[in-house]
């Protein structure tokens, strides 16, 4: 039986994996617009989201907008 706070751990290891994978792309690839993050690392579900507000949160990335486009990049 899977409890409902094991299933809270759950989702937060998978945000927290997300994170981590975002984190990654950036350094390797510098500022990068977020529609090319979620569709080069084909995050599932809102996990992109979850993951990039994450770091927002930790102030470990800086958004800049261009036009109708969100880039993002590590502070």
């Amino acid at each position: 039986m899977v409890t409902k706070h094991h299933e809270e751990i759950q989702v937060q290891d998978m945000i927290g994996s997300s994170a981590g994978e975002i984190y990654q792309y950036l350094y390797s690839n510098g500022e990068t617009s977020f529609s090319k993050i979620k569709k080069e690392l084909d995050l599932k579900g809102n996990f992109a989201d979850l993951g990039l507000g994450w770091l927002a949160r930790e102030d470990k990335v800086e958004f800049s907008r261009k036009g109708s486009t969100v880039n993002v990049r590590l502070k």
